[in-house]
Formats: C-alpha cells, sequence, structure tokens
C-alpha cells in the first residue's frame, strides 16, 4: 500500500474541516426538524444554515469559524484527490472516486468564499440559479446533463456506502461506541445520499424536459419532500437522517483514520 506524509497540520485541518461539515449539516436537519415539528424552523440547504448564525449571540463569530472550517475541507479534500490519502488506487473506480473528491473540494471552496464575502459584507444569499445562457446551447444542455448525473452517482455512493458501512474502514470507532454511533453513520450517509439524488433529478429534469438549467438545492429539495403526499414524515425522516449526518461527520472529526 501506498503511503504518504500527511503532516499534523494537514491532520488537524482536515479535522477542523469534518466538525465544520458536522455542524452545518447538524443546523440544516435541526432546522428540518423543527419545521416538521412546528417548532419555528425551515427548511434550507447549506448556505441558509450558515446564515442562519447570523442573528445569534456570537453569531458571527461561529460564522466566521465555519468559513475558515470549509477552506480546510476543501484543502483536505484535495489533499485526498491529487495524493489519493486514502488509497483508492488509479484504476477506474479510483479515479472515479478521486474526481468526486475534487470536485467536493471546489464545491466546498466556493462555499466558503461565499461565506467569507458574506462576513464581509459584500456578498449575495442567493441559492439556486437558472443558468439561461448556458442551456442554449446544445454543449450547455449536455454539460448540466452530465453534471445532475453526477449529482445523482454521487447520492448512490452515499446510500451503497451507507448500507455497507463502507466508512468503517476510515473510521477508528471506540467498541464501546460502535453500537449508537454505526447505525447513526449509516442512517445519515443514506439520507444525505437521498436527498442528493432529489437535486440531482431536479437538474437532469431541468435540463432535459424543461430547458431551464435550475440548479436546485438541497433547501428546495428538502422543501419539494415536505410538499408530496406524507411530506410531513418524509421530511421529518430525512431531516433527523441530515441530523445524523451532521453526527456522522463530527465523529469523522475525532474518529477519522488520517494515516501520518
Amino acid at each position: 500500500m501506498n503511503q504518504i506524509l500527511i503532516k499534523p497540520q494537514f491532520e488537524w485541518g482536515a479535522r477542523i474541516g469534518y466538525a465544520a461539515r458536522g455542524i452545518i449539516y447538524l443546523l440544516i436537519g435541526g432546522l428540518a426538524v423543527m419545521a416538521v415539528s412546528g417548532g419555528g424552523g425551515k427548511t434550507t440547504g447549506t448556505k441558509g444554515a450558515l446564515k442562519s448564525l447570523l442573528d445569534e449571540p456570537f453569531g458571527q463569530i461561529m460564522f466566521g469559524l465555519l468559513a475558515l472550517g470549509l477552506f480546510c475541507y476543501s484543502g483536505w479534500r484535495a489533499i485526498q484527490s491529487i495524493k489519493d490519502a486514502d488509497n483508492h488506487g488509479n484504476n477506474a473506480q479510483g479515479v472515479a472516486i478521486r474526481i468526486g473528491l475534487f470536485i467536493s473540494s471546489i464545491t466546498h471552496l466556493l462555499l466558503a468564499i461565499w461565506a467569507s464575502s458574506i462576513l464581509l459584507g459584500f456578498g449575495s444569499s442567493g441559492s439556486s440559479s437558472n443558468q439561461g445562457g448556458l442551456i442554449t446551447h446544445s454543449w450547455g444542455q449536455w454539460l448540466f446533463g452530465i453534471a445532475g448525473l453526477a449529482i445523482v452517482a454521487a447520492g448512490g455512493a452515499h446510500l451503497i456506502k451507507g448500507w455497507k458501512a463502507g466508512f468503517e474502514k476510515y473510521m477508528d470507532i471506540p467498541q464501546s461506541q460502535r453500537v449508537w454511533a454505526v447505525p447513526v453513520c449509516r442512517i445519515g450517509l443514506i439520507s444525505r445520499g437521498a436527498v442528493y439524488c432529489i437535486v440531482g433529478f431536479f437538474l437532469v429534469s431541468s435540463v432535459w424536459i424543461a430547458g431551464t438549467g435550475e440548479l436546485k438545492s438541497i433547501g428546495e429539495a428538502l422543501s419539494w419532500l415536505r410538499d408530496q403526499p406524507f411530506g410531513a414524515w418524509l421530511l421529518g425522516i430525512i431531516a433527523v437522517g441530515l441530523f445524523s449526518f451532521g453526527i456522522y461527520s463530527s465523529l469523522e472529526a475525532v474518529y477519522r483514520r488520517i494515516d501520518r
């Protein structure tokens, strides 16, 4: 097995990044649970969850720390992809996983830049977009269609990882905590995978059926769930699952195996 040198500061950066992602999903899931139970919450995505902090005591400090954590997480994802820190290899499956990690690095970098711009007072709060200019070109339609399929594929990977508990080979969860931690992690991954599949389906259908190229957010996917038959139950289940994914990410911050 190939080994690379993970410097201590990179290891700490990775753990800070996992913790930041965990807090964000705890907020997303918690707000959605409150929305279902009538506690005053709302269905929102990553940007909405972050912005919900700004009106809280010490909210700007927490907002800034999470932005820093997102930069750390983006950097760690880049190391995972480029340096193959988890030894996925160079075969077709390994390359596909590493490409996915690199895309995750870019998306979290953009989220971190957005959060920084909000903190500095010149950012935009928009969460979805209609890429009308690109969709008028045939290559734009294919681009957005492929992006939608990639999101669905990422969701499917989460579903499989959660169902098979594939995360265990990357984590050193103490035996005393496995009885609750492993089921929570599995539920969290499956729930996030389901939401990703919905978001990807939205994008594919908007491109190839409606021809709009409209990119939906996690919050909009949750709102769509709420409007379905038995929507309150569906949203409640997924909300608890996303909260569980926040716990999973928080556990990664502590128990993720980052070989040095």
